[in-house]
């Protein structure tokens, strides 16, 4: 690829397909989604996605001359009232800051989208009838979607399972060796909701939506006890495991969008939870 094809890309080229893909108005009310830092009209022939913008993975972006990063979590999330590097924050923005990097977060936006982690859960699950767990109304007439929009997702199984074999079809869709769950063993699994992250204030929503299980990153110990008091059983494969592979697919469409740009999901990024082994 020229150097030139790389140059023309904006990012503001880059923002508008995200906001394509992922309309904003989609986001949680309490979420900081869009360009977080940096200049529209600079050059984005450099892309990386990640999921949390940490000091590792903002010094890869630098130095690989990264123009603009998508990164899931916002690297600003509440307000602030010093960027200094006496913080690992404010370290890492100050790094992106002065290599002239830009961020874009579409959080919450790219959670509820209609192909977006919520949807891919439900997709590698191979849930079918699939709907919005917390439904909302089209925002917009120019942006009517076939499919129901909202948080969180639910569908059912072609056949119904029990939980002991359907935390083996999590491990196998989510490559992950390890997983906490609440419910018994043979208990009947016939209809799933999925919300990706730490999203427990959905087990209210699951149970009204007639489900039997909910798959979340994680959850703190009195939601695990109000789901297994609710009759629900609860999945908890890791917040990294719920969201970081729709990250990586992200950035093959961003590399099929943009032909001429490098694209690439950070490579130092790593789930900083660990699980022993026997």
């Amino acid at each position: 690829m020229s150097e030139d094809a790389q140059l023309a890309i904006r990012v503001s080229d880059v923002v508008d397909v995200l906001r394509e893909m992922f309309p904003l108005e989609l986001a949680e009310d309490w979420d900081n989604v869009g360009l977080l830092v940096g200049d529209e009209t600079r050059p984005a022939g450099a892309i990386m996605t990640c999921l949390t913008l940490t000091e590792d993975v903002a010094d890869e972006a630098a130095k690989r001359g990264a123009g603009l990063v998508v990164a899931h979590h916002p690297v600003l999330f509440r307000p602030v009232k010093t960027i200094t590097a006496e913080t690992p924050g404010g370290r890492a923005l100050l790094a992106l800051i002065e290599a002239g990097v830009s961020v874009y977060s579409p959080h919450t936006a790219f959670d509820s989208a209609v192909e977006g982690i919520n949807a891919r859960l439900a997709a590698s699950l191979e849930l079918q009838d699939v709907r919005p767990l917390r439904p909302v109304p089209s925002f917009s007439e120019s942006q009517q979607e076939e499919a129901p929009l909202g948080s969180g997702r639910y569908g059912r199984l072609e056949s119904p399972t029990r939980l002991g074999d359907f935390l083996a079809k999590v491990k196998l869709a989510l490559d992950v060796e390890h997983l906490q769950y609440i419910g018994e063993d043979d208990s009947r699994v016939s209809q799933v909701a999925v919300a990706c992250g730490a999203a427990a204030e959905f087990i209210a929503d699951a149970v009204r939506s007639g489900c039997n299980v909910l798959l979340t990153g994680e959850a703190r110990f009195h939601a695990c006890l109000e789901a297994r008091s609710s009759g629900l059983g609860l999945i908890l494969p890791g917040h990294y495991a719920t969201e970081r592979p729709a990250v990586e697919q992200l950035a093959h469409e961003l590399q099929a969008r943009f032909p001429s740009a490098s694209v690439w999901a950070s490579e130092v990024e790593r789930d900083p939870v660990r699980w022993s082994t026997p």
